[in-house]
């Protein structure tokens, strides 16, 4: 399926790019916390949105 090279290079990828994207959060997290504050709420609203689509699929079938 795939070769032991690009399993390494999958993995490793993996370990990198994780290790990019917490540190770049890290450092940004001071305006996330300033600009993104109430972004809990549209999450939540639009979980919620979601549930209530699929509820109605499932009594309705």
């Amino acid at each position: 399926m795939f070769s032991k090279g690009q399993i390494i290079f999958g993995v490793l990828f993996f370990i990198v790019f994780t290790i990019v994207i917490g540190y770049t959060y890290r450092k940004d997290f001071k305006l996330h916390k300033r600009f993104y504050s109430g972004s809990i709420w549209v999450l939540i609203a639009f979980v919620s949105f979601i549930l209530l689509i699929a509820a109605i699929k499932f009594i309705f079938k």
